[in-house]
């Protein structure tokens, strides 16, 4: 199909826009995360995960020329310090991917279905087939080397039935014991604290190498409420008797040199506290004891106001980039006017 005369629209524009970041950001990361892997079933999962992101770049690259389309600035190679020493272990390499994987999976569903024009929607259908293709190859080198984190197990259900009270829906009630989770709620509770485990470590790792005291602190404010959710989502677990169980061997190294730019660990959080959000909003959505809809509902406030204050550092850096948008139609007039 001819797609000369197709303008791209709101919706294309900010998919198209967002994942040539998101891509340049993987690039720098994925990069450096291969010149210290050691275990060579990790390293081609690592190279896949490059790979894909370099084919998007081309085809983003190409797009952006033939629509005259300003490229963002992004992320390139003096983003990262291909030079400095090991910071993440092999294991926690291929479990961040995996972790990747997941919320590249949800963001290119969501791109697809915004999506009207045959080439950007091919692309991002591709994408997405990737995508579920590395998740896939990297939970089986997670499972080979006893490193995927399974969630709970309880019992597989031997009749159906049905809700008979509405005090099935009550949480809140302090004189009166809770109902037992179920399986929703259960896979939602986990996934929250498997996801910020890993965004723990990376906060951590961020602290650790960044040379500025106000990112610093960010970082460890960062790494404080993800391990303070941790604690929540594990302790509702333990309560219904579900263990939590999380591999030891996923971390960082001491290294305390600085390996990524401070602009690129700053969006690199932005990322993970926006699917953090996203993650919170399915979960309360799909829970039906109330205790835990409040719960997630003021988790979501507190990783908004977390948010909030990253991008202020972010901006007063020069480090946050303006999405495109509309052009203010009143203020033409008035300079046309004036």
């Amino acid at each position: 199909m001819n797609h000369a005369n197709i303008k791209l629209t709101a919706s294309e524009i900010a998919c198209v826009w967002t994942t040539y970041i998101n891509d340049c950001m993987s690039k720098c990361v994925l990069t450096y995360m291969l010149k210290h892997l050691e275990d060579e079933d990790i390293k081609q999962i690592i190279q896949m995960a490059l790979g894909i992101s370099e084919t998007h770049l081309d085809f983003l690259t190409t797009l952006f020329k033939k629509e005259n389309f300003a490229a963002p600035n992004a992320f390139n190679e003096n983003d990262v310090n291909l030079n400095a020493p090991r910071l993440y272990t092999d294991s926690y390499c291929i479990s961040y991917v995996n972790h990747m994987a997941k919320a590249g999976m949800l963001a290119f569903s969501g791109m697809v279905a915004m999506s009207a024009r045959e080439d950007i929607r091919s692309f991002f259908t591709t994408a997405l087939t990737e995508t579920a293709s590395l998740y896939n190859n990297s939970s089986e080198v997670l499972l080979s080397k006893g490193l995927f984190v399974r969630s709970p197990y309880i019992e597989v259900p031997g009749e159906t039935d049905y809700i008979d009270s509405k005090k099935y829906l009550s949480g809140l009630n302090l004189f009166g014991d809770k109902r037992p989770l179920n399986a929703i709620e259960i896979s939602h509770l986990f996934l929250n604290v498997h996801t910020n485990s890993i965004g723990a470590k990376i906060s951590l790792s961020f602290a650790q190498t960044s040379p500025s005291k106000e990112v610093q602190e960010f970082m460890l404010r960062g790494k404080e409420i993800s391990q303070k959710h941790v604690t929540i989502f594990a302790q509702t677990l333990l309560e219904n008797n579900l263990q939590t169980p999380e591999s030891s061997d996923i971390g960082i190294t001491d290294s305390t040199i600085q390996v990524f730019s401070e602009k690129l660990m700053m969006y690199h959080m932005a990322l993970l506290s926006a699917a953090g959000s996203g993650n919170y909003a399915t979960a309360a959505a799909a829970s039906q004891r109330t205790d835990l809809f409040q719960t997630y509902d003021r988790l979501s406030l507190e990783i908004a106001k977390f948010a909030k204050s990253g991008a202020d550092i972010m901006i007063k850096n020069s480090w946050l980039e303006q999405p495109p948008g509309t052009k203010d139609k009143e203020m033409l007039s008035k300079k046309k006017e004036g």
